[in-house]
């Protein structure tokens, strides 16, 4: 999972008594390394199901621009780095399992090392991943509003944002000795252990408040340019209209349960550190390891064509063989409702004469 109490954990325990170490004391890291490389492991196959290549029209139209390439090379971006998190969550636990402790003892520095070392991997990546999921729901609206997308400032937020954040955190946390839990005082504590949570849980908040106000602005400006494209409103209008609506819905709803345990755990640590519910926070953390790595698998889920089995593409080198599986599954090619027109299929709003005629 990514959270910045993992990465309290991965400072040198001197102090037998501290508040980690009675919880670890009721922690089973076996089970928990299982269910990371479970959830890991889904996670992958969602991240990789996003990735492979699609198959797109020859036909040009106004909201293919969003599908084809805007809104399917955010989609890929934010895949790629869902599959190197969910890469370092499943490679950490798995090294845990057999070779390395959760918690490092004092003297032991090659664990220390390791431990933050994938803690910062997991943690940039999934920061990546909430910024590609706001970059997506920010291009919506300007697609909606009829502006071009801004894939250079996508891509520097995205990367750029995440490395500052995370050295951020685990410079102040780790540096100079490694040693964040045998501190003098409250005040030393706070100052050394808060900053890694609030660049964390910030980012991870503002994502949460402004992508539902960007999607439910974006839904104002759905209908009309629906009607726009299209030059009707009907009940066919009408009911893409919903449709749309609901996947922008379910995109938040995948969002907040993927991290949501998340905020509730730090708000748990930071309130009621001195009369601690373990075992709640425990549960916590068991529902993160679940959650966290699933977020691929869920964005495969509602980033999909709903209208119809999606069409891949994959190219071998001409050196390794003439090989070339150019259609998995069949799509249909007449234009019918669903909610990926005009979003997602160049031929929808075509009269038929006009789709079938062949180009002069």
């Amino acid at each position: 999972m990514a959270d910045p109490t993992i990465q309290t954990f991965c400072c040198r325990h001197s102090n037998r008594t501290d508040m980690a170490i009675v919880i670890m004391q009721e922690f089973n890291t076996d089970v928990y390394n299982a269910v990371c490389m479970l959830s890991s492991s889904i996670g992958i196959l969602g991240a990789v199901y996003q990735i492979l290549p699609r198959e797109t029209s020859d036909l040009p139209h106004r909201w293919q621009s969003f599908s084809s390439s805007r809104g399917r090379e955010i989609i890929m971006w934010l895949a790629i780095a869902d599959l190197l998190a969910s890469m370092g969550v499943f490679i950490r636990s798995a090294l845990w399992v057999n070779f390395k402790s959760i918690m490092p003892v004092e003297d032991d520095t090659s664990s220390v090392l390791f431990c933050a070392l994938s803690s910062a991997w997991t943690q940039y990546f999934y920061m990546a991943t909430w910024i590609w999921t706001l970059c997506y729901a920010i291009d919506m609206k300007l697609l909606l509003g009829d502006r071009s997308g801004r894939p250079t400032c996508y891509h520097a937020f995205a990367w750029i944002c995440p490395a500052i954040l995370t050295t951020f955190g685990l410079t102040i946390l780790y540096v100079p000795d490694a040693n964040c839990h045998n501190l003098t005082s409250l005040s030393t504590a706070v100052f050394r252990i808060l900053p890694n949570y609030c660049a964390t849980y910030v980012l991870l908040a503002v994502v949460m408040i402004v992508n539902p106000v960007l999607y439910f602005a974006s839904s104002r400006d759905l209908q009309t340019a629906v009607t726009c494209s299209l030059a009707q409103i009907t009940g066919r209008e009408r009911k893409l209209v919903q449709t749309i609506r609901l996947k922008f819905a379910l995109t938040n709803v995948a969002y907040y349960l993927c991290w949501l345990p998340n905020l509730i755990n730090g708000i748990l640590l930071w309130t009621l550190w001195f009369q601690l519910p373990v075992k709640a926070i425990i549960t916590l953390w068991y529902v993160m390891a679940v959650t966290n790595p699933l977020q691929a698998f869920f964005n495969a889920l509602v980033y999909k064509r709903w209208d119809k089995r999606e069409k891949f593409r994959l190219e071998c080198c001409e050196k390794l063989g003439s090989f070339k599986l150019s259609k998995i599954t069949k799509g249909h090619t007449n234009a019918r409702l669903s909610e990926s027109s005009p979003l997602l299929d160049t031929d929808f709003g075509r009269p038929r004469d006009y789709a079938e005629q062949p180009s002069r």
